[in-house]
């Protein structure tokens, strides 16, 4: 693998969920967060294949953090691929549910599965999320739960794919017609990047697609995985809640914990007589409705 290089700037902790926040909203996954509660220090991290495109990104990105920020000159640095790795391995940690693994790629050989368990196995590159945020874990664990509850193995459409992994943990689950699009070509990239990590390539149909033309009148599946944001979902709620099939379910997430109630108002005119349930992880939370 090719050199990378990263920026780090040092930003007030108090900063850090304001900024989180902005960084899922505006899809800049190449930016990550590191926090020391310890010492009570916290830092911006980017991972970028080369000088200019740090730079680039640290313009465009620094007129959008908050005030509160103050944010230092960032420190620049190349990094080799081991350098690369190491700098995420302080922070991103297996973890599983039910019988489906979360694993970095680099734990492949020594990670245990026991009989029944699957894995996906995470590499966080470019653009390439790692399942560690609240968002993300929320749909996993409904996709597990409806694995669990139910022998239904329907069509699955992930919805904003971001980095695909939603959509091959459903193959890893047992689902064989899945569908993920994104409206980012680079992220439809990393999809099938991360698919061929997985010894999956080919396993999902991944395309570039809104929720439009991703969702074209006449879908129907049985389970519609849309992590997003909320006012995009709210936006869209006949082409969610028109792909699913009945008995379906449709996992909204990316919904911070106090937008959740506008989200289900918005979405219940639509969804008489659907099951509706909630959850909140941290600030974050998402809307399960199950179809009649």
């Amino acid at each position: 693998m090719p050199a990378l290089f990263e920026l780090k700037s040092e930003i007030s902790p108090a900063a850090v969920d304001a900024i989180d926040d902005l960084l899922l909203e505006n899809g800049l996954e190449n930016w990550s967060l590191l926090q020391d509660i310890i010492i009570n220090r916290a830092w911006l991290v980017g991972i970028f294949p080369d000088a200019d495109s740090a730079r680039a990104s640290w313009s465009e990105l620094l007129p959008l953090l908050p005030a509160e920020a103050a944010p230092a000159t960032p420190v620049e640095r190349a990094l080799g691929d081991q350098d690369w790795r190491d700098s995420y391995k302080a922070h991103f940690k297996a973890w599983r549910c039910g019988r489906l693994h979360w694993v970095p790629v680099w734990e492949r050989a020594t990670h245990v599965l026991a009989a029944g368990e699957t894995a996906i196995w995470l590499d966080p590159g470019l653009a390439f999320g790692t399942g560690n945020h609240e968002t993300t874990r929320l749909c996993v664990e409904r996709l597990v739960a409806r694995a669990e509850s139910t022998a239904r193995r329907g069509p699955v459409i992930d919805a904003g794919c971001g980095s695909g992994i939603l959509a091959l943990s459903a193959v890893r689950l047992g689902w064989t017609d899945v569908a993920g699009f994104d409206n980012d070509p680079e992220a439809v990239r990393v999809s099938e990047e991360n698919a061929a990590l997985n010894d999956l390539a080919g396993a999902v149909r991944f395309s570039t697609a809104d929720l439009l033309t991703g969702l074209p009148a006449g879908t129907r599946a049985e389970v519609v995985l849309a992590n997003i944001q909320a006012d995009v979902l709210m936006r869209f709620v006949p082409e969610l809640t028109g792909a699913v099939a009945p008995g379906g379910l449709l996992v909204l997430s990316g919904i911070l914990a106090h937008e959740n109630a506008a989200v289900r108002a918005a979405f219940a005119p639509a969804t008489a007589g659907w099951k509706v349930e909630h959850r909140e992880m941290g600030e974050w939370s998402d809307v399960a409705l199950t179809r009649p």
